[in-house]
């Protein structure tokens, strides 16, 4: 496989390409590197090394563009369902400090019976085939390269082919995976027993490819009437859990709990999360923390996900978070969309970052209601604890609808989920094994009659058979496509145009899917204002329009809307007119220079014209202009001759003009630019004056054939203009040496 290049997109097909014999180039699980770090100006507590390729937040272009990275592993869910589209997401992802790529699965894998092989298309999510796993862990090999961090690849072993899928899962290099049999039971309805059989064979298999596990606690919270209210349980959920599957082997320290803050505001949030998440840290201190946001309360607003993702993230730094999970903020539209993954990255990355160090300057009271409610909650689960006892087991609690009760513990409202000890799926399906059962394979759970073969094959049975797929993956049968009219070449054939040619489409989830959303805002009431802003779209020639958000602002005076739709035409490269891009140097080196060679400039607007705005942004220190530097100005206003901007320059002997031209009725500011170039000939100061050509309707291109020196349009910073002067008078002294 060739490498990546930051300048070159992945070539998905080139990663199917002789799939058949990739293998994973590791296993288990990878913690980041933590602990103080130096970037530019600034000393970091809680980090981890800085990546060799990625995207800095973009308030970053003002400190040295650096990029600090949190001490926790982040994860993001990413799950389109065209896994040749998520791994373009996945390497987005990587760029903006993920480490732990979480494929979602669709709601149905946990029904599945057995693997699945080929590429069937999911809905709001990817079954897992071991095709998808292969390619997307082959593209995460090349990707974790490019960005100079390892990347943990992880998906859910459960259903009731949960074992099947943990030796998949090993066979392909998978480092992380959900794996809780009260998950199986509680929400999908498979047999207690088989579900715990299941999840002893599927927890050995794991411990020995040190596949990191997270359990499913959090499910509680998602279901219960008053997610508040379930703090007790989730703690004896994580309890069995962890307890389970550290007895079966897997090493604390690759035990994770799935922790998510029950409430979220406009309750009061960090007053009832704060102390469950200090209740779970004691309790579990050997373990793990994976922390995900709430999504229970989230509907479609973005702005309101957010700010209750950074709550959330501040409960994280004031207790632990090994894990930083970071569910999309458009989870209550159950769009996984690229922006708002990233989005969702860029939040945790700057919340981490901005909150380093926390715990060093803010401390948590060690008496008082915190403390006491920590109790609580505690004590709850502990008499939890013993009922389940008392009934004889978590079998007969959960017959007894113990669990996800929206009363909070030991207070019943008899709403919990009840199953039937022999009822569910796979009831009756556990046969106990002969007295000479003997299986020839790695990591097996349970009796093996080995003693026949002799201690050799004790603790590895597969010397019998010379390895199995563990130790001798090229024994693994690989199945590519089974369906002719749905699988990923097809997909990708459908789509190449945008792949090898200068066609562009707008998308939000899979490459080429056309999808644009609309932010409109109707002064009337919502009813009206929602089918509004759907024939608006239609007027506006967008297909499949859809409302995506509602917000009232006022009851009658106004209603905020955003629909989604689709485009039905393509953009060409080659019809596009690329605005030339200036260079920028650091602030530092600008600082510098002007310290060495001080320069000033006198400035207006030229001719007729009475605009100031812009040149005033552009000079002030207020705005970041070029005062900022050092640079002086002289400004001499608006409606300013061509004569006077040039007298004013030998006057004030400046090293540069710096002339606005917003009018360009009759081609004026052409005729400006020619002008301002000619007079500084006649006077015989062209060569001394670095002059400089701005407004609306300039280019580089334009100012450059007026024979003016630059010329600079729509978003002109300081920066801009200071870093042309800098490098225009470096050229100047070097040419005069």
């Amino acid at each position: 496989m060739s490498k990546l290049q930051p300048n070159h997109k992945l070539d998905v097909r080139n990663i199917l390409e002789n799939l058949e014999n990739y293998h994973p180039q590791k296993r288990g699980w990878t913690w980041r590197k933590q602990g103080a770090i130096k970037l530019g100006n600034f000393e970091y507590a809680q980090a981890s090394p800085s990546l060799k390729n990625s995207v800095p937040l973009q308030s970053a272009a003002f400190l040295g563009n650096i990029d600090p990275q949190p001490d926790s592993v982040i994860t993001a869910e990413i799950a389109s369902g065209r896994f040749e589209d998520d791994i373009r997401r996945m390497r987005m992802a990587a760029y903006h400090g993920a480490d732990h790529i979480m494929v979602i699965r669709t709601a149905g894998q946990s029904h599945f019976d057995g693997l699945l092989e080929g590429t069937p298309q999911g809905v709001g999510g990817i079954p897992i085939t071991r095709k998808q796993l292969r390619a997307q862990r082959k593209a995460l090999d090349l990707i974790e390269e490019e960005v100079g961090r390892k990347i943990n690849y992880h998906s859910y072993v459960s259903g009731i082919a949960g074992p099947e899928i943990a030796v998949l899962f090993t066979e392909e290099g998978i480092n992380g995976a959900h794996q809780d049999p009260q998950y199986n039971i509680l929400y999908r309805n498979i047999n207690m027993v088989r579900s715990f059989v299941d999840a002893a064979e599927s927890k050995k298999v794991m411990a020995y490819a040190n596949i990191a596990q997270i359990d499913g606690a959090h499910n509680a919270n998602a279901t219960a009437r008053d997610a508040w209210k379930v703090m007790p349980e989730l703690l004896v959920q994580h309890a069995i859990n962890s307890v389970f599957s550290e007895k079966i082997g897997i090493k604390p320290e690759n035990i994770a709990l799935s922790t998510v803050p029950p409430a979220a505001p406009p309750s009061p949030d960090i007053k009832l999360n704060l102390p469950y998440a200090l209740a779970l840290r004691e309790f579990f201190d050997k373990y793990k923390m994976r922390a995900q946001m709430n999504t229970k309360y989230m509907d479609s607003s973005t702005r309101e996900a957010t700010v209750t993702h950074v709550l959330n993230l501040l409960i994280s730094r004031l207790t632990s978070a090994d894990i930083q999970s970071t569910i999309t903020p458009d989870e209550g539209r159950n769009v996984p969309w690229h922006v708002y993954n990233i989005e969702a990255l860029d939040t945790t990355k700057q919340a981490m970052v901005g909150m380093d160090d926390l715990l060093s300057m803010v401390g948590i009271k060690d008496s008082g209601y915190v403390q006491n409610k920590k109790r609580e909650i505690q004590e709850r689960a502990i008499l939890m604890l013993e009922e389940i006892i008392e009934l004889g087991g978590y079998f007969n609690a959960v017959e007894s609808g113990m669990f996800v009760d929206s009363g909070e513990y030991p207070e019943r409202h008899g709403d919990g989920i009840k199953r039937e000890i022999e009822g569910g799926i796979g009831a009756g399906s556990i046969i106990k094994r002969d007295k000479d059962y003997m299986a020839p394979v790695t990591a097996h759970f349970g009796y093996n009659n080995l003693s026949q073969y002799g201690e050799n094959y004790k603790n590895n049975p597969s010397k019998l058979i010379e390895g199995s797929t563990f130790e001798k993956p090229e024994k693994i049968q690989f199945i590519d496509e089974l369906d002719d009219s749905d699988n990923v070449y097809l997909r990708m054939d459908d789509t190449e145009k945008y792949r090898n040619t200068n066609l562009l489409k707008p998308e939000v989830e899979w490459l080429g899917d056309g999808v644009v959303t609309v932010d409109l805002f109707f002064p009337i009431e919502k009813r009206i204002a929602r089918e509004a802003a759907i024939k608006t779209g239609e007027n506006m020639n967008l297909q499949d329009v859809e409302v995506i958000h509602v917000e009232i602002l006022h009851p009658s005076e106004g209603t905020r809307v955003q629909i989604k739709g689709r485009v039905n035409f393509d953009v060409n490269i080659d019809d596009l007119t690329i605005p030339e891009e200036i260079d920028t140097i650091s602030e530092d080196e600008i600082f510098d220079y002007i310290k060495k060679y001080p320069m000033s400039v006198v400035a207006g607007t030229a001719g007729d014209d009475e605009h100031s705005v812009g040149i005033r942004e552009v000079l002030d220190i207020k705005h970041g202009g070029v005062e900022k530097y050092g640079i002086k100005y002289t400004y001499l206003g608006t409606s300013v001759s061509i004569e006077k901007f040039v007298d004013a320059a030998v006057e004030m002997d400046a090293d540069a003009i710096l002339m606005s031209t917003i009018i360009s009725h009759d081609d004026v500011h052409y005729k400006n630019m020619k002008k301002l170039h000619d007079y500084a000939v006649e006077k015989g100061v062209r060569d001394k004056l670095i002059l400089i050509a701005g407004g609306t309707q300039v280019t580089p291109d334009i100012a450059r054939k007026n024979n003016v020196d630059q010329g600079f349009g729509r978003g002109t910073k300081g920066l801009h203009i200071a870093s042309f002067l800098v490098n225009k008078h470096k050229e100047k002294i070097k040419n005069e040496n």
